[in-house]
């Protein structure tokens, strides 16, 4: 069984400053010799992913080239004179073996005998295969390149406290390869769905994160101040008004990938900070932009999984088998109401108690409606659904539907109960655009305080004239969560918000 070092020496009573402090003496000890418990530079040649796979073809002890290979030691296997040990690098481990009668007795009895787990080390060596049939590296001499001067958490079972993994990430990432493997899925979906976008011509572009009004979403911003021109500003809550400037501009296709900021509740699904990509496209609609949705999921799905029939939690889903169906027909399918059939307020209320959905006085039908279907059908939502149809109440930026100005040319897309994605066909009437800012205005003073704010630069910018559009938002954390089968989104983003411990 692989023992730390220093356990030798120290009973399990013994605590984490008495394991420290053995530690440090063996710094010192090494500093005494002469060797920098710190080191300098090392030539990699060779990753340990690499050197199993293409040395596998070795038979028993036959041997291979020299190498050069570089890691963390996460186990270390004694045996007197003769010990094998485990070194990670940035893919994964490999069994690296240690001699005195190579090393010599000062390097093995001196040097190696005062490593521990969760020092770095560089390895010079040949590869050889084991009687038991394993790649290894026998050490013919090694540089101690960083002592670590704490023990690793857990040892040998790596690092369970979920606390712990969220608040101290490179000890999660230190012990947990398959968390390692999920940062790696993320990059990658991210390089996917930016060369989806690129090949399509699409110009990636930045705009600012702070600004003195906070719009394009209904949410609470971060509040800061700027000291040199003494006024608040706001964390960006979307990007949207801004990207729909460019557009106005000439710049008739853009997107966004970045840090979006809102100070709500946090849960599974939500973080105070998370990325976002936002996506505009000049004369094109909603429709235009679902089948870019359909196409950035599939792509990112191919490109890390190589296919489109996953597994989330439990769950098989499959994302080329994709529904589509109004707001008020699923309500309908599940509750049997029809809010849309409502000629006043009052009898969507009575539609709204006699199913038992919560509602709120300032809501009109359309309202009531979508509190019906996030109360009844929202989590219902498994397999990948377009929802379609949002009452214009509820969508101050969307265009109307030209046959039912009560709905707008809106979608939402939910895969596993949660929504994934919100595009629409884009509001470029700046005379109805005003009316729905105040509208919204008149919602804040009733008690909404995530209601949009009046912008009156944007409706400029609709005066100049802004192309039949369609947009998108896609949340990037949650379409992580979704391919890498992450429960929360404390899993997929590397240092989530968290509350700070009591000193």
């Amino acid at each position: 069984m692989a023992e730390e070092r220093e356990s030798t020496a120290n009973t399990p009573e013994q605590d984490l400053s008495e394991m420290m402090r053995v530690r440090r003496e063996k710094m010192d000890a090494f500093r005494a010799m002469g060797v920098a418990p710190f080191g300098h530079r090392f030539e990699v040649t060779d990753y340990a992913a690499d050197l199993k796979k293409k040395y596998d073809y070795l038979a028993e002890d036959e041997e291979g080239a020299e190498v050069h290979v570089a890691g963390r030691l996460m186990a270390i296997r004694g045996h007197g004179k003769a010990s094998f040990s485990t070194l990670n690098d940035r893919t994964g481990n490999i069994q690296i073996y240690f001699k005195l009668d190579v090393l010599g007795e000062q390097k093995y009895k001196e040097e190696f005998k005062r490593l521990d787990l969760g020092d770095i080390i560089g390895v010079r060596g040949v590869v050889f295969k084991t009687r038991r049939g394993e790649v290894t590296v026998r050490v013919e001499d090694f540089d101690l390149l960083s002592k670590s001067l704490r023990p690793l958490p857990e040892k040998f079972h790596g690092l369970k406290d979920v606390d712990t993994r969220y608040r101290q990430r490179y000890l999660d990432l230190m012990v947990n390869h398959e968390v390692r493997e999920t940062f790696r899925k993320r990059t990658k979906i991210i390089q996917s769905i930016r060369r989806y976008l690129d090949e399509r011509d699409f110009l990636e572009v930045e705009t600012p994160v702070l600004s003195t009004l906070a719009g394009g979403a209904a949410a609470r911003p971060f509040i800061t101040h700027h000291n040199a021109l003494d006024i608040d500003l706001y964390l960006r809550i979307a990007t949207e008004l801004s990207l729909k400037r460019l557009i106005v501009g000439g710049l008739d296709r853009v997107y966004e990938m970045g840090r979006i900021f809102r100070n709500e509740g946090m849960d599974v699904r939500h973080n105070p900070e998370f990325t976002s990509i936002e996506i505009y496209q000049a004369f094109a609609d909603h429709r235009d932009l679902m089948a870019i949705t359909e196409g950035i999921v599939r792509q990112a799905a191919e490109d890390v999984l190589g296919t489109t029939k996953i597994t989330y939690q439990g769950v098989g889903i499959d994302l080329n088998n994709v529904r589509t169906i109004s707001m008020n027909d699923a309500v309908r399918e599940a509750t049997g109401k029809d809010f849309l059939s409502c000629n006043t307020v009052d009898e969507a209320r009575v539609m709204a108690r006699e199913i038992g959905v919560p509602f709120e006085e300032r809501h009109g039908i359309g309202g009531i409606l979508n509190a019906a279907f996030e109360e009844k059908v929202e989590d219902t939502l498994m397999q990948p659904t377009f929802i379609t149809g949002h009452p214009t109440e509820i969508s101050p930026l969307a265009k109307r539907n030209a046959d039912d100005p009560r709905i707008t040319d809106r979608f939402e897309f939910f895969v596993y109960g949660r929504e994934l994605a919100n595009g629409f066909t884009e509001l470029n009437d700046p005379i109805d655009q005003e009316q729905r800012f105040l509208e919204q205005l008149r919602q804040r003073e009733a008690g909404d305080a995530e209601a949009h704010v009046m912008d009156r630069d944007f409706i400029t910018a609709l005066e100049y004239g802004l192309p039949p559009t369609g947009g998108l938002g896609i949340g990037v954390d949650r379409l992580v969560m979704l391919l890498t089968d992450s429960a929360s989104i404390r899993d997929v983003l590397l240092f989530p918000t968290m509350k700070p411990l009591a000193e």
